[in-house]
């Protein structure tokens, strides 16, 4: 089935999301949408599944004008996705995750179950998924529950499958075979639309790759064009992916994390007697499928979880039982997993940003009063030398992009005398050219002598900046490896499998 969009225009307000976008996307085709977080790809497929009503332009299936109210509408025309974020439910079998919205009853009312069974069957050996239907989801390997995702849209009679992100939680072996399965399905005659903002994936299967920028389309591109090329034309200008970074010149062990673990507000063991320490001027980064634990390590050393056993000690200061405020004061930077919802106060303007945590005294308050004069020259400086993109010092921070709000926050976490720098997915949500930026600041941090955390999903930030690597998988650590392991090994040691022995035969 051939799908075309003409002319699409989204508006929420005065935000144009998506303006007057143009789409091909042939039978056997794997065509990529590429484009930085916010660039408007997910909008642009949400108007297409009929989660939202454009202003301006055409869906068309094979020639024939569309028009969805709903996703079930989409769905009935031939239409399927596959979430970032799968729609399963955990407690329901394969089968009844399939079956659901699209149940079959038999001559006497009951859920035809074994009808969808063997559909399940059918399509799982064409395809050589290798499902139980009787699984139940909750008990499959995140990769697996993609599988059944897929299966799911194509027993309704996809003949267009949208892939939205969906690599964000597969460990490089489950994305190799995502790769492998989207061909197969190209070869079957299906139309592939697949969004992404990571230049490898598009490399490895796009038939054809359209680029947008500012909910624009700003050119096509060939699966053959470089690295280099598809960034500048998602950001607009010339970006350097290489991280300028000199071999790491390690000191003694400045934070040491014993036996830590950490039990959620749910109850849940979520963090499992961890072990690791960071030396100064050294990067150790954090890596595993989102989900792993990440998260609560990062909160516990912050002061941020309430249960919470084991010691966190740095520089010969136990911090484990201390709140945050003394944290900080202990000399800890943290950049958090969401700088909206925990790094920044959206109303404050740039410069009441940049003293948050500062505010408590010297040099910024003085015998109860704010040196309005220090902020000022403080928070001007700072807008220059970490090339935030504003007014001035009084623009509020809603109001800047996501890529100078992280600006901000790097500016007032690194602005300090700092014992340890811990930064918490730093990039998510940032333009290549952000990116760029960003990563040169930690390094920097690094040279500085400043030990620093490093936590992110993105295996090749990962590998760009980390001078070790600790592995999370399921709230413990699997391993800790130098920084320039392959991609194989630490996949693998994602999924839980311990990290061979230094030489070891292979």
């Amino acid at each position: 089935m051939k799908l075309e969009l003409r002319g699409i225009t989204k508006r929420f307000g005065s935000l144009v999301a998506n303006d007057h976008i143009d789409l091909t996307v042939e039978p056997g085709e794997i065509h990529c949408l590429l484009g930085e977080n916010g660039a408007g790809k997910s909008t642009l497929m949400n108007v297409l599944y009929g989660l939202y009503q454009a202003e301006e332009g055409e869906i068309l299936l094979d020639d024939q004008v569309q028009h969805f109210q709903g996703p079930g509408d989409a769905m009935a025309a031939g239409i399927g996705m596959v979430h970032q974020h799968f729609m399963l439910i955990p407690v329901f079998t394969v089968a009844e995750n399939v079956m659901l919205g699209h149940e079959e009853t038999t001559f006497g009312g009951r859920l035809n179950m074994a009808a969808t069974r063997k559909r399940v069957r059918e399509l799982s050996d064409r395809f050589g998924f290798d499902l139980d239907p009787d699984a139940l989801i909750e008990d499959l390997p995140v990769g697996v529950q993609q599988r059944v995702e897929i299966i799911k849209a194509l027993s309704h009679n996809a003949k267009v499958l949208v892939f939205d992100e969906p690599t964000a939680v597969l460990t490089p072996q489950e994305t190799d075979e995502l790769m492998l399965i989207m061909k197969q399905l190209k070869a079957a005659g299906t139309a592939i639309v697949f969004i992404t903002h990571k230049l490898r994936e598009v490399r490895e299967v796009a038939d054809r790759i359209t680029v947008i920028r500012l909910g624009k389309v700003v050119g096509e591109a060939s699966p053959t064009a470089s690295n280099e090329e598809l960034a500048s034309l998602m950001v607009g200008r010339a970006v350097d992916l290489v991280i300028d970074k000199a071999p790491a010149n390690p000191g003694a062990p400045s934070l040491v994390v014993t036996d830590l673990s950490v039990i959620d507000i749910h109850g849940q063991l979520v963090v499992n007697k961890v072990n690791f320490d960071v030396k100064a001027g050294e990067i150790l980064a954090i890596a595993g499928v989102q989900g792993n634990g990440q998260t609560e390590l990062t909160e516990a050393i912050m002061g941020l979880q309430d249960r919470v056993t084991g010691d966190i000690v740095l520089n010969g200061k136990n911090l484990t039982k201390l709140s945050v405020n003394k944290v900080l004061g202990s000399g800890v930077g943290f950049v958090p997993e969401d700088r909206n919802e925990d790094g920044l106060v959206g109303e404050f303007t740039i410069a009441e940003n940049l003293m948050l945590d500062r505010s408590d005294g010297a040099p910024f308050v003085k015998t109860g009063n704010l040196q309005l004069r220090y902020l000022n020259d403080f928070a001007q400086t700072k807008l220059g030398e970490f090339d935030i993109r504003a007014q001035g010092i009084t623009t509020t921070v809603s109001k800047l992009s996501g890529g100078n709000q992280q600006k901000v926050v790097l500016a007032r976490e690194l602005s300090r005398d700092l014992q340890l720098f811990v930064a918490a997915q730093p990039t998510r949500g940032l333009d290549v050219g952000s990116i760029e930026f960003v990563h040169s600041q930690i390094v920097a941090a690094r040279d500085a002598g400043v030990p620093v955390i490093v936590v992110s999903t993105e295996l090749d930030e990962v590998t760009a900046l980390a001078d070790r690597i600790a592995v999370m998988y399921r709230g413990g650590i699997v391993g800790i490896v130098p920084g320039d392991t392959s991609r194989d090994t630490l996949g693998l040691m994602m999924a839980g499998e311990a990290p061979p022995v230094a030489g070891a035969a292979a």
